[in-house]
């Protein structure tokens, strides 16, 4: 599903250049569950961004699904983000004026999918996470366990290939991380692929296989 080759991401600072990434070389088949590790700096953050198709890399080709990314242009972009990707964020980003149900559904509203079916699929969506009951509360009614819940249900209603997770626990107790990467664990075992960037061991060894960077490169790829 995704093959990087020869990925290398520079950035200039002023008169500097900033090496992100170096020469990364990582292929993630369908329905695996994939930890990438790393101190900050490493290099991980960046990754993030050009497997989510948020970034391009400077050199090296980048492979999704079959299209070379960087043949693709901004509203195909646009579509491979919002079709084929699920992101999860530590800030869950919910909006807080409207329910659960209604933050589930928004990435619909731009395929132009109907109020009724977006209702049902964000309510499915929700119910995989274990928060059907609780579809007409705002995020502010509910704990931060049960808001990252729904960031997840966000990111499974548009029926993604990829689920990625940017520190989905980072913000949580380690009870509530211990269930968020339940939820995890779940999906992957129903056949989703998951990449999940984390600084946490203890949160990559939730994970079939850890992906160590360390200034810009891949230093272990391991299989647990």
């Amino acid at each position: 599903m995704i093959e990087l080759r020869g990925i290398g991401k520079t950035y200039q600072m002023g008169s500097t250049e900033l090496v992100a990434l170096a020469d990364v070389d990582l292929t993630i088949a369908r329905n695996e569950y994939v930890a990438l590790i790393g101190p900050s700096g490493s290099g991980k953050s960046t990754m993030m961004n050009v497997l989510g198709c948020l970034d391009l890399p400077t050199r090296g080709t980048y492979t999704f699904d079959g299209s070379e990314v960087a043949s693709l242009d901004e509203d195909e972009l646009a579509r491979v983000r919002n079709r084929k990707i699920g992101f999860i964020f530590q800030s869950y980003y919910l909006m807080p004026r409207i329910s659960i149900a209604d933050n589930v559904a928004q990435p619909l509203i731009y395929r132009g999918i109907a109020p009724a079916v977006r209702r049902q699929r964000a309510v499915d969506a929700l119910a995989r996470v274990g928060l059907e009951a609780r579809t007409l509360h705002k995020p502010n009614e509910l704990s931060g366990g049960q808001r990252q819940r729904v960031a997840i249900a966000r990111a499974l209603v548009g029926r993604p290939d990829v689920l990625l997770a940017d520190e989905p626990t980072g913000n949580l107790d380690s009870k509530t991380a211990r269930e968020i990467m339940g939820v995890f664990g779940d999906l992957h075992r129903d056949g989703m692929t998951i990449i999940i960037v984390t600084h946490d061991t203890a949160i990559a060894n939730y994970c079939r296989r850890v992906v160590r960077l360390h200034d810009g490169r891949i230093v272990e790829d391991r299989v647990q």
